[in-house]
């Protein structure tokens, strides 16, 4: 165990947020995601829901301030601009995380699984509510240790 670090965040996950670069983005996506086939990385929080795999990795992985949205979510097929629940608990997590109003941007489903495979790592979950995915780009931190806003 370690001193301040979430308990579900473990070895293999550790590893994969301390290895990435500024710009670098993981996913964090849902039990529906074919994760296995869009995967460079494939890391599993198999029975974690997508708030709880958020509010960990959120809790150590500082985003991107150079970007427009360094948070990404799946768009909904045929809809959109509409948010669906699991996405509004997600923008609360990233809004607490980044201490402001931080708006995630959308993504299409197959632009998504393009920008997926990707990513430096893919961690899928046991969310089971559909659109629970998410991409995630690491910022930088000042010689202070704060993120770079």
């Amino acid at each position: 165990m370690l001193i301040n670090i979430d308990p579900l965040l473990h070895p293999d996950l550790l590893h994969a947020l301390r290895g990435m670069g500024h710009g670098d983005e993981i996913a964090l996506v849902d039990a529906n995601f074919p994760a296995t086939a869009n995967a460079r990385r494939l890391l599993r929080l198999d029975g974690v829901d997508i708030p709880r795999a958020g509010e960990a990795i959120l809790s150590v992985l500082p985003l991107d301030s150079f970007v427009a949205h360094p948070v990404l979510r799946m768009e909904m097929v045929d809809h959109p601009e509409e948010v669906p629940a699991v996405q509004q608990e997600f923008q609360s997590l990233v809004n607490r995380a980044a201490g402001r109003e931080l708006p995630m941007g959308g993504l299409e489903r197959h632009a998504f699984y393009r920008r997926a495979r990707e990513a430096f790592a893919v961690v899928v979950t046991g969310e089971r509510r559909g659109y629970g995915c998410f991409l995630l780009s690491k910022g930088v931190l000042r010689p202070d240790g704060s993120v770079w806003w």
